[in-house]
Formats: structure tokens, sequence, C-alpha cells
């Protein structure tokens, strides 16, 4: 069941997301030092339950092409959050960001959907099953507009627009945005290109538009715990990555 959701603005969300670290900080009593402990903001300040599961054998849904594609399950009654066990970083290390993306995902659907969960006597949820999630996620599901809200907030909470700015300055020593026109392809830029051409279908154009793009955020990435394509996308949101230079506006004299 689809939970249709008003709109928010970008701001109304990334408000929520500032309101929610600082709501953290007062009550771990100190300054959140990154990467953003997301895990930690879940069981300790939301009180949330947090675990992994093989959410296709739990849910019941048949994996495709023999690859897992449910990252991740809330169950708002119940207060639980599920990651599937493909991201478990323990396992595999390299899952790390998309874990952590995932996790603040789900804390995304907590603070700006949990309200269109009704609740009543006789069942906890609005699905015909109480054993169902209330959001089940997907990588290869369409973007409905609770997806992409709680997407946005997973960026604004692991990446939070002051700490983004502070850092893109210690790392590129600069505060202005950079042109996708001043990056120069080289060896390790055509090969992460190849890679989303073959993985992620994309043009060959875009995709090395997009490793370019990403030798940049790299570097930052590290630093907030997130992969390289989740930090460029942050980036280019907050301004600082420009795949086009801005356009000047003329000022018209009068005659």
């Amino acid at each position: 069941m689809t939970i249709q959701v008003r709109y928010l603005s970008e701001s109304e969300i990334e408000q929520d997301a500032d309101l929610l670290l600082a709501e953290y900080e007062k009550t771990a009593g100190m300054l959140i030092k990154l990467p953003i402990p997301v895990a930690d903001i879940t069981t300790y300040h939301l009180a949330l339950q947090l675990g992994f599961a093989d959410l296709h054998k739990t849910l019941g849904i048949p994996m495709q092409r023999d690859q897992p594609d449910i990252l991740g399950a809330i169950w708002i009654d119940k207060e639980i959050v599920l990651i599937d066990r493909s991201l478990d970083p323990n396992v595999n290390p390299s899952m790390l960001g998309r874990y952590r993306f995932s996790v603040a995902h789900e804390i995304g659907h907590w603070r700006l959907h949990r309200s269109y969960v009704a609740k009543d006597t006789n069942q906890t949820s609005l699905f015909e099953a109480p054993s169902q999630p209330t959001v089940i996620c997907r990588s290869g599901q369409l973007r409905e507009r609770i997806e992409r809200q709680a997407d946005f907030y997973s960026s604004c909470l692991l990446m939070p627009r002051r700490r983004v700015h502070e850092t893109w300055k210690e790392c590129l020593g600069r505060t202005r945005p950079l042109l996708l026109s001043d990056l120069r392809p080289n060896g390790q830029v055509m090969m992460r290109a190849q890679t989303l051409i073959y993985e992620k279908g994309r043009g060959e154009a875009a995709a090395l538009d997009d490793a370019l793009l990403d030798t940049v955020a790299k570097p930052i990435a590290r630093r907030f715990g997130v992969s390289p394509s989740a930090m460029r996308i942050r980036l280019e949101n907050l301004g600082l990555l420009l795949r086009q230079a801005p356009r000047q506006t003329s000022l018209a004299i009068g005659s």
C-alpha cells in the first residue's frame, strides 16, 4: 500500500534534519563529530530498534534477477527498522556508505511520515496485516514522493549543509564552486566511467561527467562516511559542484 504524503519543500526537510541533529547533541551532551553517528541517533535518541534481516525472505518478496533490491523497511507502529543483510558493513565493508544512507532514509520516514500511520485499538497500522512494514524501500522502485523525501532527508542528515561547506574549504582550499569544465579525465576517471556505463546503464557522456565529479566528491565522502555518488549529489544540490557555468544576467540599459 502506498502512503500519499503532502508536498514538503527541501527547506522544510532540511530544517527537520538539522533539528534532529541539534536534539541529539543535547541528548548526548556533546557536539557531533563526523561521520554523523546515524545508528546511535536511531537507537539512542529515537529509541528505535535497528537490525539486519534477509528482507526478501522476511517479507516473502522474490529477488529481482537473483539480486537483493530491498534495502530497508520500517515498522512505524512497532518502532522497528530493519536493513537488508546484504548491506551489513561488518560482512561487506564496501557497503558502509549504502548502509548508513539506508538507515538515515528510514529515519526520514520516521520523522516525516509517521503521522500518516493510523492507530486504533484493533489495528496498529494502515495495512491489512500488522506484520507488514509501513514502508518497504527498494533500490529499483519508481521514486514516489514519500521515497524522494526520505532520500533528501538522508542526504541532509548525513551531510549537513554547514559541515559540508566547512569540509569543502578544508579539502579544496576554496569556498567558491567548482565547474565540471575545470576537471580533466585521467585513467582512474575513465575506469569509473566504464563502471557507470556497464553497471548503471549510463550513457557515455553522462557517465564521464559523473565520474569526473565523483573524483572531487570522493575525499569529502570519506569524511562523512557516505558513497562518492551520494556526496556528489549533495555537492551539486548545494551549488558547490556545477555541470555548467551559471548564466550571467545582463542589465538592460533604458533609453
